[in-house]
């Protein structure tokens, strides 16, 4: 009973490398002609076998395997957000314990997105007389989601290139890449639809206020003397001023579509759509608005418009991780979504797909008393008019997206500097 335990431990001891067994039995040769021929040449050579045999093994306590170490980001902290299509600075410091000459380390880096996807950064180093070295690299333009470092590995030979010796060493780092986003200065046609709602091209404030006191703010440079909030300041001894309700609009949805066969030609697309609706987010909470999501794929999303940075922060970790991976066509997704909306309700679709199929679409929403518009992301420039004059024929806003930088012009206005 007590010999299959010994067994086992048998099987699982490493094997000796053919290196080590080439030494051994060069040793051992260098030994066995020193004591049967002797002779200085015997001894000479039986000299320089040991002394090479006890280099090869202090290369096993080389301090490889205990290498200190730290990772710093350029121009970003740990946890910290980029906008995709960015490159990261990266810069490694080593420093490895002991005494054993190391004529180079090979390094090898670690990056995974939270998708499965590696990167790989690989190089060579010349230690100093401190046993110190920096490695500094960049990563290629990042796609939009969740990174994490994994573990740094570190190999090192002896000057023969016989044995290899290797370490491990971890520095976890994690980043955020946001979807890209551009600056939108008017979206005219949606002010235009919303007319009768105070909405202007020209005003600074997105939405009238009323008369009704919703609390109390910070005074900001400019307020009426008449907003003033006299006893919040004399309460406080900082100047205050009184907080307005302001006037209900139609609820605004935006419609991503994450069918994954939309996208099957050229998955750019959806990384395109990602970053309009984003784009659009940002410019609702510049503008006061209060802008609904429907997102629908692997996981159904749904937010009621609603304005403030809670709503878009919620949001916009969202556009983090979304992908293509709806198994409903858009058409199904909205059945679901639509039937209870507010009539008067403004809805943009976010999608590659026209057609006689989003005709459908466009005309049953319209039969629901919602105002639809489509933002159709597309490469063929040349059935941009034709597809765009069948919306018009409907009574529906339509915008042809060929590029993010393309937004803020065909939304009527262009890019923020």
């Amino acid at each position: 009973m007590m010999r299959e335990p010994f067994i086992q431990k048998l099987v699982e001891r490493p094997r000796m490398s053919r290196p080590f067994w080439a030494v051994l039995a060069s040793f051992l040769g260098s030994l066995g002609y020193l004591l049967f021929q002797g002779g200085k040449l015997a001894l000479m050579l039986f000299v320089i076998m040991l002394l090479l045999s006890v280099y090869l093994l202090l290369g096993q306590w080389s301090g490889i395997k205990r290498t200190q170490g730290a990772r710093s980001l350029n121009n970003i902290e740990h946890g910290g957000t980029l906008e995709a299509g960015s490159s990261l600075g990266v810069s490694i410091q080593l420093q490895i314990p002991g005494f054993w000459p190391m004529p180079y380390i090979f390094v090898k880096d670690r990056l995974y997105h939270k998708n499965g996807s590696e990167l790989e950064f690989e190089t060579t180093i010349v230690p100093d007389w401190r046993r110190r070295g920096i490695w500094e690299y960049r990563t290629p333009a990042l796609r939009r989601g969740s990174y994490a470092f994994g573990s740094t590995d570190c190999v090192t030979e002896d000057i023969f290139g016989l044995f290899e010796h290797s370490g491990t060493l971890t520095l976890p780092h994690s980043i955020v890449v946001l979807p890209k986003t551009v600056a939108i200065r008017e979206w005219q046609q949606f002010h235009q639809m919303m007319k009768g709602t105070n909405h202007h091209s020209t005003t600074t404030r997105a939405v009238r206020e009323t008369t009704q006191i919703n609390g109390v703010r910070e005074y900001i440079y400019g307020d009426r003397l008449s907003r003033i909030h006299w006893n919040a300041t004399a309460k406080t001894g900082t100047w205050k001023s009184k907080e307005f309700e302001r006037e209900s609009l139609p609820k605004t949805y935006l419609v991503l579509d994450r069918y994954n066969k939309a996208y099957e030609d050229d998955l750019e697309q959806f990384e395109l759509a990602v970053s309009v609706a984003a784009s659009l987010f940002q410019y609702g909470v510049s503008r006061s608005l209060a802008l609904g999501l429907v997102s629908t794929g692997s996981d159904d999303v749904y937010y009621e418009p609603r304005p403030g940075q809670n709503q878009h922060k919620a949001v916009q970790q969202h556009f983090i991780h979304v992908e293509a991976d709806g198994n409903y066509a858009l058409k199904q997704v909205l059945r679901e979504k639509m039937q209870n909306l507010v009539p008067g309700s403004f809805v943009a679709l976010i999608t590659p797909q026209y057609g006689e199929g989003m005709l459908q679409i466009f005309r049953w929403l319209k039969q629901l008393q919602l105002n639809p518009c489509h933002i159709w992301l597309t490469a063929d420039s040349e059935s941009d008019e034709r597809w765009l004059k069948q919306l018009r024929s409907l009574g529906i806003s339509g915008y042809a997206v060929h590029s993010l930088q393309e937004l803020p012009v065909v939304l009527g206005g262009e890019a923020d500097e």
